[in-house]
């Protein structure tokens, strides 16, 4: 790698260097700002390493500079005790990481190294990715949109790294899918793969989850327990929903990330862990930092390499291969083809659920199809008020196509009363409705379940 290395610091400079050009890479030494900015433009660095505090406008300037000259190449911040705002302004700048002095050179070499091995991998998928750009799927994922094109390239170069990975999308995106996925596709992969939903539990219990527990050190602590950091040693740690995750298990959290040590609660002994870290949110964590309601520190040292899922509705070209997927996997060794004209209506939904509420809606029309053909929209379409105000078609169109998926609807109610013998339960459960809704539909409809007459008043739906 060649790097430029910009410190007013004689030693540390000089044992930076040395450090530096023992591992293998090329290094320029600045001990000013301007000497720094003639560098970034003659010698065209891969990285660079600038204090914060230097003669002239300092290590900020360098930053920006760097951004202006090469957006994607690696800057990393050195701060001294006292500078801390300087460098998160920094991060905010775009910087890729920061150290705070005293530090080891190692350290330095290590993060650099890193850097070079993410480099190389980058440089050898694009030569390959042409052919790993294939619609099969991948790793638990199907779909050609570019969009997920990038998140493949994106997944294969971050997975032999160690690096913290953050991935960000909409409920039902598939992240945990992503986070095996890079598991699956590391070096960790022999290692234990361990998720937990920060938003599952309360602050106290996702405490005791996370980091273990001593016999004793509360009131129903019976035995000591493991935590999940502890389970996921030599593997791979995925907390799903970290944007529900309270303040005060944020700051042990941080500490685990800087420190790779972790205490279960009622001790005092702190245990070494070797971890990846991923992350997933359905919220945008920047927006939670600048709101005090997520630690900027911590986003920080998360955000290292983020990964975005699209939503379904902005990789819709990708609906028709997902849709044949889902049916040959949950098909039951029955063949299905879906008609032209539910496609094009498929197509216009908004699918809010994304690619979770596609298969939920393919397993509940395979589930009532009584054998192999053709599904058409009222197999497939969602009952709910979101299809019918959802569609993406003008004036003149949309009142009909509401009396066509009306019609549908009571076709499908019909379906799924004979499909549960007349049981309505089981109807209103398998269409994921209330059983309530579901008389209020019959009553509205005029449907007759299979051997009764129809109900008579809302009285009857709650016996």
């Amino acid at each position: 790698m060649r790097i430029l290395l910009a410190d007013d610091e004689p030693t540390i400079a000089i044992t930076l260097q040395d450090a530096l050009v023992g591992a293998g890479h090329q290094v320029w030494v600045a001990s000013d700002t301007a000497t720094a900015l003639e560098l970034l433009a003659s010698k065209e660095p891969d990285v660079v390493l600038t204090d914060v505090r230097m003669p002239g406008k300092g290590g900020l300037e360098v930053l920006a500079r760097s951004r202006e000259l090469a957006p994607d190449r690696p800057v990393i911040v050195m701060t001294a005790f006292g500078t801390i705002d300087q460098a998160v302004e920094a991060m905010r700048m775009g910087a890729h990481n920061y150290v705070q002095k005293p530090f080891r050179n190692q350290a330095i070499v290590s993060m650099v190294g890193t850097l070079a091995r993410v480099r190389d991998l980058e440089a050898e998928n694009a030569a390959l990715r042409a052919e790993l750009a294939a619609a099969k799927p991948f790793e638990g994922f199907v779909g050609s949109a570019p969009s997920m094109r990038a998140v493949f390239d994106r997944i294969r170069t971050v997975a032999p790294t160690d690096a913290t990975v953050l991935i960000e999308g909409e409920s039902g995106t598939g992240k945990e899918v992503a986070a095996r996925a890079i598991h699956q596709a590391s070096t960790r992969s022999n290692g234990p793969f361990v998720a937990l939903s920060c938003a599952a539990l309360p602050e106290t219990l996702l405490e005791a989850e996370l980091f273990g527990h001593e016999k004793g050190a509360f009131t129903d602590a019976r035995r000591e327990k493991r935590g999940r950091f502890e389970m996921a040693d030599k593997g791979t740690i995925f907390l799903d929903d970290i944007d529900d995750m309270p303040l005060a298990v944020q700051v042990k959290l941080l500490r685990v990330l800087q420190e790779r040590t972790i205490e279960r609660l009622g001790s005092e002994t702190e245990r070494k862990i070797d971890i990846r870290v991923v992350a997933a949110t359905k919220l945008s964590l920047r927006k939670l930092a600048d709101e005090k309601r997520f630690r900027e520190d911590l986003y920080y040292r998360i955000n290292v390499v983020p990964i975005h899922l699209p939503p379904l509705r902005e990789r819709i070209e990708d609906l028709p291969i997902l849709l044949a997927h889902m049916l040959q996997r949950h098909g039951g060794g029955r063949h299905f083809d879906v008609a032209k004209s539910t496609l094009t209506l498929m197509q216009r939904y908004r699918w809010p659920g994304n690619v979770r509420e596609l298969e939920n809606s393919v397993q509940r029309a395979v589930a009532l199809a009584p054998a192999s053909g053709e599904l058409q929209l009222s197999d497939l379409v969602p009952l709910d008020e979101r299809w019918r105000g959802a569609t993406e078609v003008d004036d003149g169109q949309v009142r009909p196509l509401r009396e066509v998926l009306r019609r549908l609807e009571i076709e499908h109610i019909k379906k799924a009363l004979a499909h549960c013998g007349g049981h309505r339960s089981q109807t209103a459960e398998l269409l994921g409705i209330s059983r309530k809704v579901l008389w209020e539909k019959m009553r509205d409809f005029s449907i007759t379940a299979p051997g009764e007459a129809p109900p008579e008043d809302e009285a009857a739906a709650s016996h």
